[in-house]
């Protein structure tokens, strides 16, 4: 039998059209086009069109994507006792559960059928409406958790400004909804990270979209993948108290302790999405970000002293909790924020993968005890 390596490291698992991460060259891309500079230079909307039909929009395109998913983004009011009752589930900074049991509660709502029983064009609106609500399930969780009402998306409002509003109630500024808005362009998808390769494998055995998305954001809520930009703001915070960024990074590779938004597992560059990011925060400014320019040079040196052959650099994790803090996005909404973008990628994958009619069912090698013949 052949012996995978651990972790299906570099074992490809299936063809994709939906795009690419080239780690040793520092680069990634959605279908043809470098999703840095996608975000440099186009709208969450454009990008997520991009996504769903495999091209970029024109405009009149454009125009009635939008005014689909925007009608797609208003919650049933039946749907309402179960927001009350998923807002109190996980930990105080955690969502994830309660989004995970929405969405489910969500598929027999709306009679979501299975793949496998579905045509291309239903499963494409199912998926695109569970994409538009992520949002407004999220933002209603955390305001009914912290005491507030939930807030009705508004239809002038883009999606990285709705999703300020709908958190906070107040008129996002316009430096803050763009700079989200390249922060959740640039974390749409990613190659077939763990969350990503989950979606798939649900989606193989036919199960119906809301299935697939579930299982992808209980892969994303491990701290190892999804959960890391608060954890990463939290590191930080440590440094600011320490008041030496370089002691405590050595103090910390010295205990072996891992350092939250440093390294990747396919990068052996800069992390691309880190490095435009740097270039948001900067332009946002203030204290934090100051801060964390400094600590950032310091761990990587560090890590470099530590490792000189395997230097490590800040992942997305790192700058993604600096710009959202900026932003004014609590720290507890960090993840869901990643969820938001990522949902994009997850339901495109999910599609391609229904296009296939074989399951997705890989071997194990036994090394326990030798079974007891009969």
């Amino acid at each position: 039998m052949l012996i995978a390596p651990a972790g299906l490291a570099n074992v490809v698992v299936a063809d994709t059209e939906i795009g690419d991460v080239r780690g040793d060259e520092g680069f990634y891309h959605y279908r043809e086009y470098s999703a840095v500079e996608l975000a440099r230079s186009k709208s969450f909307e454009e990008v997520w069109f991009l996504f769903v039909h495999g091209h970029l929009p024109e405009h009149t395109e454009l125009d009635a994507f939008v005014a689909e998913t925007r009608s797609l983004r208003t919650l049933p009011d039946e749907i309402s006792g179960i927001l009350a009752t998923s807002a109190m589930l996980g930990g105080d900074r955690e969502l994830l559960p309660g989004l995970r049991t929405t969405l489910s509660a969500l598929g027999p709502a709306f009679r979501v059928r299975p793949l496998w029983d579905s045509d291309e064009q239903t499963r494409r609106f199912d998926a695109l409406r569970a994409t538009a609500l992520t949002p407004t399930i999220l933002a209603a969780l955390h305001r009914i958790r912290t005491g507030q009402a939930p807030l009705a998306p508004r239809d002038d409002l883009g999606v990285a400004a709705n999703w300020l509003y709908l958190l906070t109630g107040g008129e996002p500024s316009r430096a803050h909804a763009r700079a989200l808005e390249q922060y959740l362009i640039l974390t749409m998808d990613h190659g077939f990270n763990a969350s990503t390769f989950t979606a798939r494998v649900i989606a193989s055995t036919g199960a119906d979209v809301h299935a697939a998305l579930c299982g992808a954001l209980g892969a994303f809520s491990g701290p190892l993948h999804g959960g890391a930009p608060d954890r990463a703001l939290d590191s930080l915070d440590e440094i600011v108290a320490h008041g030496d960024a370089l002691t405590w990074a050595r103090e910390q590779v010295a205990q072996r302790r891992r350092i939250m938004g440093f390294g990747h597992a396919v990068y052996r560059t800069e992390d691309p999405r880190s490095l435009l990011l740097r270039e948001v925060a900067q332009g946002l400014g203030g204290p934090t970000v100051d801060a964390a320019i400094d600590a950032e040079q310091a761990i990587v040196d560090a890590l470099a002293q530590a490792h000189p052959d395997h230097p490590r650099y800040a992942n997305v994790e790192f700058y993604a909790g600096v710009v959202m803090d900026a932003c004014g996005i609590p720290r507890s909404m960090f993840t869901p924020t990643f969820a938001v973008s990522r949902t994009v990628g997850w339901s495109a994958n999910i599609l391609e993968q229904a296009n296939s009619r074989k399951i997705i069912r890989p071997a194990a090698r036994y090394v326990g005890p030798p079974p007891t013949l009969a």
